[in-house]
């Protein structure tokens, strides 16, 4: 898909909150962009690779936005945030009210009237962005929760382009999604789309239960029936599971290179050479159940049932959303609880838990997948939750095991793995101690089988499905 001869725009237009690359200014001042982390960026990367289409999103500085460039065969459209903006849009309305809210209210989301303004201000913006790059029946993919709006402005802004929305994250339950007091505006920002894009079957059913129980709109099958604004009859729109996945070929292929198989023969070694390595990788975020994890972890250990330097926890914790209340405090208790494990069963040179508040590249992280006996993947609720795809394509070996949460979205298809609630510790530590003491063959035949999944539905597969459907979706007025 390229941008058409006469410069009219481009057939592909991708729409998210971030660029895919971020702006860094080295030590001399010399200022270039690399790639970002995060899972969509990471999922996107490939399916954008060899299409001359465009990404419109926030640099990640707030005030005037860069001037539009081309990297990696993509024109990158920035669209620039003040500071208010920022906090409005981003840190309040997005994070500390809808993020919340969608993960089942782990915390309380806060309503807050200036934090939709902010909000809606932005998503005008975005949409007009979009629409301004988009060639004459362009597709346009929307991404996430933080765009919602977005897909009605865009409609009434270009009515020829075919509009897809996707969403990483869970969609609520109609009981909780009811709180939102702008509930009615954010389904018909949605309803604006011809696809719409959930992780799981249950979270699509959600939404189309909201469109009949809150709207009032008819439903049949995975489509919801809306009047069309132009008052050209109707318009079906359709709500469909597409779960996310990885470029697992790239990463098995980084995994297997010697640097990397090396790094991981080495990071064991600098850990005492354990003989059992566990390993959680998450954004520190209260989703993730990293408390939860260390809790079972350090009972363990209070337990007798693992004991250090034999047996070794590595934490990493991606630092995400520090000026947000909950993240804070949430830093602070989780290192209160890495502390006292460390305290009580640690030892000089040897400590219980190897707590790492900061990223890596990838490699590294193929590194840390490779070295681990046992992944953590204990989320309260996630989407999907791409860690747990990423480890089962680095162990071409097929060894380790992964402990997984029924509380992801991952868990509906890595049904081989050591399934959790990680609500109830105790059942946490019994799935732990599981997945260390079970038979090599077994965890070979579960190992076999996580990754025949994740390299029949890998990220190529996800985004043809999503975009093949998007051209067949209903859409248009009837």
């Amino acid at each position: 898909m390229t941008e058409d001869e006469d410069g009219d725009g481009y057939d592909l237009v991708v729409v998210a909150n971030r660029l895919p690359v971020d702006r860094v200014v080295d030590d001399d001042g010399t200022v270039h962009w690399q790639q970002s982390p995060g899972g969509l960026v990471t999922a996107m990367e490939s399916v954008m690779t060899g299409r001359e289409g465009a990404w419109v999103g926030w640099s990640g500085d707030p005030g005037e936005a860069p001037e539009p460039f081309d990297d990696g065969g993509m024109h990158l459209h920035a669209v620039g945030l003040t500071a208010e903006e920022v906090a409005d849009h981003y840190e309040g309305f997005s994070n500390d009210t809808l993020w919340p809210l969608y993960h089942d209210v782990i915390v309380a989301p806060r309503y807050r009237r200036s934090w939709y303004e902010g909000y809606r201000r932005v998503n005008q913006r975005f949409a007009q962005a979009a629409a301004d790059l988009a060639a004459p029946d362009a597709t346009v993919w929307v991404h996430d929760y933080q765009l919602q709006l977005v897909p009605q402005m865009l409609r009434e802004l270009r009515p020829d382009v075919r509009i897809g929305w996707f969403n990483h994250i869970p969609f609520p339950s109609v009981e909780l999604f009811a709180q939102l007091p702008w509930r009615r505006a954010v389904v018909q920002g949605l309803l604006g789309a011809d696809l719409l894009g959930f992780q799981r079957r249950a979270d699509a059913e959600n939404f189309l239960r909201v469109c009949r129980r809150l709207l009032a709109l008819p439903t049949r099958g995975d489509t919801v029936t809306v009047p069309d604004p132009t008052g050209e009859g109707t318009r079906t729109v359709r709500a469909a599971a597409f779960p996310i996945s990885i470029d697992e070929r790239s990463l098995e292929e980084l995994a297997r290179t010697p640097a990397v198989v090396e790094r991981a023969r080495q990071i064991r070694h600098d850990l005492g050479d354990p003989e059992r390595l566990l390993l959680g990788v998450d954004r520190l975020d209260y989703t993730k159940g990293i408390r939860h994890r260390l809790k079972a972890y350090e009972e363990l250990l209070a337990d007798g049932v693992l004991k250090p330097p034999g047996t070794v926890l590595v934490q990493v914790a991606t630092p995400s959303r520090e000026r947000v209340t909950a993240y804070r405090l949430l830093r602070e208790q989780v290192e209160l609880t890495v502390g006292r494990a460390n305290g009580d069963h640690g030892a000089i040179g040897s400590p219980a838990i190897h707590y790492l508040h900061q990223s890596f590249d990838r490699a590294e992280m193929a590194a840390l997948y490779l070295a681990a006996d046992v992944m953590l993947v204990t989320p309260l609720r996630d989407g999907m939750n791409l860690v747990a795809k990423e480890y089962v394509a680095c162990r071409y070996d097929e060894g380790g095991a992964l402990v997984l949460s029924e509380f992801t979205g991952a868990s509906g298809e890595l049904d081989r793995a050591f399934l959790c609630n990680p609500h109830d510790i105790d059942g946490l530590k019994t799935t732990i101690r599981a997945a260390l003491d079970a038979d090599p063959r077994e965890k070979r035949r579960r190992m076999r089988a996580l990754r025949r999944r994740v390299r029949e539905h890998d990220v190529q597969r996800w985004a043809d499905d999503f975009l093949a459907a998007l051209v067949v979706a209903p859409g248009r007025p009837a």
